[in-house]
C-alpha cells in the first residue's frame, strides 16, 4: 500500500507539471501571435547622440536609399518596442474631470509610418503637403477607446494649452509587453532631433552588408558617434524571455519527475509480478495468454494513474489560473490539455509496466510452479 501511494503522488506531480508544461507554452505562442500592429523585418534601430546626422537627415538618407541599402528611414523619440514618454496634460470634448489620464507619447518624423510600416484605421499619415499638420495628432485605437470618441478624425484635444487636430487612427501597436492591455498612445510630428533613428533595410541588401554600409555613411556625416544599432525583431523577442525561462524550468521538472516517477511504477511492477508468480503460472496453465496477463497486470497501474489525475487537475488549474491573472492578454485553460496530460501518462505508465508484465508473462509456468 505505501507504495502506491508514493507512484500516486510521483505520478500526481508528474501530472500537473505536464499541465503547466503544457500552458506556459501555449500563453507563450498567444502572446507571439498577437498582431504587433507593425512589420519589423528588417527594421533596425540607431540610437542618436548628437544631432549631426539630423542636420543631414535627407543627405543620410538619400545615399542609403540610392545605393539599395534602406527602402525607408524616419526620426523618433524612441524605438518602437519602448515608451520613453508619457503625459497627463490633454483634455478633450466630454472629458470626464475627475478621469485620471496617463497617455504614452511619441514624437515622430515623416515617413515614421512607412518606415515601421503601421496600419490605419481611419484618417491619413503625416504629410509634408499640409504645413497644418505640425499641429496634427495621430492617436491608436486604445486611445479612442479610453476618450470614447465616436467620430475621432477632425476632433480638437488640448494639450499643453495649444489645440491640435487629430488627423488618423492607427491599429494598436506592441510598445511594451504583449501580455498586457496596450496604452493609449499619442504620436506627434517633430522637427526636432529624435532619440534614435530608424531604418528599414532593403531585403536584396542583406542584413550584414547593410549594417556595414550605413555605418560608412553614418561616420561619414557623424564620425565621433559610435555606431551602435538594434533590431526590432531582436528586440521584440526579449519580450518572451522571462516565460520562456519558466517554460524551460517546466519542461526540465516535468521531464524529471517523470522520470522518477516511471522508476517507482518499474520498481512496484517489479514486486507485484514477483509476488503473483504463483498466480500467473496457474492462469497461464489454465490458458490465458499473455494479452490476458498483461491487462492483468497493467489495471492496477492505470488505476493509480487515473486518481493521479483526478488529483492533479484542480491543483494545476488552481495555480495556472493564478498565474495567468498576472497577464491581462491570456490564453484559456481548455480542457483538452488535462486529457491530454492524462493520456500522456497513462501511455508512459503503459510502456513501463509493460516490460515486467511481458516479461512474467512470457515465463514457464512450469518452472514458475516448481520455484513457488
Amino acid at each position: 500500500m505505501p507504495r502506491k501511494v508514493l507512484v500516486t503522488i510521483q505520478f500526481t506531480v508528474s501530472v500537473t507539471l505536464i499541465i503547466g508544461t503544457i500552458i506556459v507554452f501555449r500563453q507563450i505562442k498567444f502572446a507571439q501571435n498577437r498582431p504587433m500592429g507593425y512589420n519589423s523585418n528588417g527594421l533596425v534601430v540607431l540610437p542618436m547622440y548628437t544631432s549631426e546626422i539630423h542636420a543631414h537627415f535627407d543627405a543620410v538618407k538619400r545615399e542609403l536609399t540610392k545605393s539599395g541599402t534602406i527602402s525607408e528611414m524616419a526620426e523618433a523619440g524612441g524605438p518602437p518596442t519602448e515608451n520613453w514618454s508619457s503625459t497627463s496634460t490633454i483634455e478633450w470634448k466630454d472629458k470626464d474631470p475627475n478621469l485620471s489620464v496617463d497617455f504614452q507619447t511619441m514624437s515622430i518624423s515623416f515617413d515614421y509610418g512607412k518606415t515601421i510600416g503601421w496600419s490605419f484605421k481611419e484618417g491619413r499619415d503625416f504629410s509634408k503637403e499640409f504645413s497644418t499638420d505640425s499641429s496634427g495628432l495621430i492617436l491608436n485605437e486604445a486611445a479612442v477607446k479610453f476618450m470614447g470618441l465616436k467620430h475621432p478624425v477632425g476632433e480638437i484635444i488640448q494639450w499643453y494649452g495649444a489645440s491640435n487636430k487629430v488627423i488618423g487612427v492607427v491599429k494598436d501597436l506592441i510598445v511594451q509587453s504583449p501580455y498586457q492591455q496596450i496604452k493609449p498612445t499619442i504620436y506627434y510630428l517633430t522637427t526636432e532631433p529624435g532619440g534614435v533613428m530608424i531604418a528599414k533595410i532593403n531585403p536584396l541588401a542583406g542584413a550584414g552588408k547593410a549594417l556595414s554600409e550605413i555605418e560608412t555613411v553614418f561616420k561619414k556625416f557623424n564620425p565621433a558617434q559610435p555606431f551602435e544599432y538594434q533590431f526590432v525583431d531582436e528586440e521584440y523577442a526579449k519580450k518572451f524571455d522571462n516565460e520562456e525561462r519558466i517554460g524551460k524550468l517546466a519542461t526540465f521538472f516535468a521531464i524529471l519527475a517523470i522520470f522518477i516517477s516511471c522508476l517507482g511504477i518499474f520498481g512496484l511492477a517489479s514486486f507485484i509480478a514477483e509476488q503473483r508468480t504463483k498466480e500467473i503460472g496457474i492462469r497461464k496453465v489454465l490458458g490465458a495468454s499473455v494479452t490476458n496477463l498483461w491487462q492483468m497486470l497493467s489495471k492496477d497501474f492505470v488505476i493509480l494513474v487515473i486518481i493521479s489525475c483526478v488529483i492533479s487537475a484542480p491543483i494545476a488549474y488552481y495555480f495556472l489560473q493564478e498565474w495567468l491573472q498576472k497577464y491581462t492578454y491570456r490564453t484559456e485553460i481548455s480542457w483538452w490539455i488535462f486529457a491530454v496530460a492524462g493520456v500522456g501518462a497513462l501511455i508512459i505508465t503503459l510502456l513501463t509496466v509493460s516490460f515486467q508484465a511481458i516479461k512474467a508473462a512470457l515465463m514457464n509456468p512450469v518452472k514458475s510452479l516448481r520455484s513457488e
